[in-house]
């Protein structure tokens, strides 16, 4: 029965990520197609650069509700099985949908926005630590992706820290389940930026301050 469960936290995680917002966004309001602008990715960043700062806002709310909705809703699903399994299953499948949704043939974000959503929810410290590093950083070098890879980073060492020295501050110390949902994520961010990255190293990275699309 357990893996009926998880299996079910799993497909609603995956539609919940899969709802493509800044698609919705930017098609609605702003008769624009987010992915023919820029990166072509759905996210944050690049509805900015399709529609602008009110967009993004938007759009950055709603990726950081369809994460956090997917780990409550995987909590509540799971009944009394192991509660942290059914949240990094759930978490995990929203992340998955968000970057390959089926409403899109499998294409979609980097998903950040989303992966820092469930930690908000997971382990609420973590996400605003890590949310504090993207912004922050990004907002400082007007580079999304530096700043995403960093906090995301950050994150999972604040967790490893507090889960392998056992530190109860705020909440007490973060089950592994988690701890390994972190990891993972910030490792799938990293690799969802490869082409970020050797932008960045070579100069030629994109700005999130690129003009909206005329």
């Amino acid at each position: 029965m357990s893996v009926v469960l998880y299996i079910a936290a799993v497909c609603v995680g995956y539609l919940l990520g899969a709802i493509p917002c800044g698609v919705i966004i930017t098609r609605v309001f702003y008769g624009r197609d987010v992915r023919t602008v820029g990166s072509g990715k759905t996210g944050t960043t690049n509805v900015m650069r399709a529609a602008g700062k009110k967009a993004a806002a938007a759009a950055l709310v709603l990726d950081l509700s369809k994460g956090a909705l997917a780990v409550f809703l995987a909590s509540i699903i799971a009944g009394n099985y192991n509660i942290y399994l059914a949240e990094a299953l759930g978490g995990a499948a929203a992340i998955v949908g968000h970057t390959w949704s089926v409403f899109l043939r499998f294409k979609g974000g980097r998903g950040v926005a989303t992966f820092v959503g469930c930690l908000l929810v997971m382990y609420w410290p973590a996400g605003v630590i890590g949310g504090a590093f993207i912004l922050g950083l990004a907002f400082k070098s007007h580079y999304m992706s530096l700043g995403s890879i960093t906090g995301a980073v950050v994150a999972f060492i604040y967790m490893l820290i507090f889960y392998v020295l056992q530190i109860d501050f705020l909440l007490p110390p973060p089950p592994l389940e988690l701890v390994i949902f972190t990891m993972a994520g910030a490792i799938f961010i990293y690799i969802m930026h490869h082409d970020n990255i050797k932008r960045l190293v070579t100069g030629t990275e994109r700005t999130f301050r690129e003009k909206p699309a005329r």
